[in-house]
């Protein structure tokens, strides 16, 4: 039988390479090869979302560059401006100087489902446009950010990245965008993170508004601790942890609330707080002026003080 050189159409296809052919082709166009140039830089991956030239990538792929370049797969190379950046959830927004670019459409990360397909399109190590394809391993994960908050809702796939994938598409089988690849466990097979972009969106809208995501603060600095285990029966707490003050920022919203170094906070607003983690949930911009009652152990017992918190920056 003579050789047939043609490519095969969708319908030649088993309906798993459609799915996997029809998500790149509607992506892989959209996802950028990101060049940061500096002391920090590197490189890494972008998705275009819009046509004049907005596009997602992470934080840790760009912070800190001089200049930032993305290269198209039809090899062309524009500058790109940070419009935002936020390191909280390793997220950033670029644009790039120009207008009807190819762009993705973006799907919703809340209606996966675990074992669902899912593709991975990004640069890893370089080689551009590069396809991976795997499932949904996990939902709901959460991830330490690079500014040692946790990242919430993180989707947990078995689709493979390698360095320089980070700020790639993660797409369904439907070709739409429902993650921003991030991490992977270096040790690990199989182990690879993506932020939802139900999480992305949110926050790009926010960066392409005001430049950073706005939070609130308490001013201070503060370590989780493990408390007297008789002490923690006593207070009902399920987890016999809590967060003490270390350092008082002065003149900040627990300075003049009157906190001190070694204060303990058990709860805000009645809502238990078993670490730090417990306590940048709470601390969302929408908080931000709104006097809290915070529970808090000290040498006179327990208190409940109420605090203002400040926006940060």
């Amino acid at each position: 039988m003579p050789y047939d050189s043609a490519l095969p159409s969708d319908d030649a296809l088993d309906p798993y390479s459609a799915r996997v052919t029809q998500a790149f082709e509607a992506v892989g166009p959209a996802v950028v090869h990101i060049l940061a140039e500096g002391p920090r830089g590197g490189t890494g991956s972008g998705v275009l979302y819009a046509p004049d030239g907005y596009l997602m990538t992470n934080s840790h792929v760009v912070s800190g560059a001089a200049h930032i370049s993305a290269k198209l797969t039809d090899g062309r190379q524009f500058s790109a401006a940070l419009i935002g950046n936020d390191s909280a959830t390793d997220l950033a927004v670029l644009r790039l100087e120009g207008d009807q670019f190819p762009y993705a459409q973006l799907g919703s990360s809340a209606n996966l489902r675990v074992g669902q397909l899912v593709v991975a399109i990004g640069n890893p190590l370089g080689f551009q446009a590069t396809v991976t394809a795997g499932i949904v391993s996990a939902l709901g994960r959460t991830l330490r950010s690079p500014a040692g908050r946790l990242i919430e809702s993180v989707i947990q796939t078995d689709a493979a990245l390698n360095p320089g994938n980070s700020g790639g598409a993660l797409v369904d089988g439907s070709g739409r965008v429902v993650g921003i690849n991030t991490a992977m466990i270096g040790q690990a097979q199989g182990l690879c993170f993506a932020i939802g972009i139900d999480t992305a969106i949110d926050v790009t809208m926010r960066l392409m508004r005001d430049g950073r995501v706005k939070r609130a603060v308490l001013g201070f600095a503060g370590q989780t601790i493990m408390l007297d285990a008789r002490l923690s029966r006593g207070l009902h707490r399920i987890n016999p942890t809590a967060v003490q003050i270390v350092e008082v920022i002065a003149g900040g919203p627990v300075d003049r609330a009157g906190l001190q170094k070694g204060d303990v906070i058990l709860a805000v607003d009645d809502q238990t707080i078993h670490s730090i983690d417990d306590l940048h949930r709470y601390l969302t911009a929408e908080v931000v002026g709104r006097s809290l009652v915070v529970t808090v152990m000290n040498k006179n017992g327990l208190q409940r003080v109420t605090v203002t918190p400040e926006a940060d920056g």
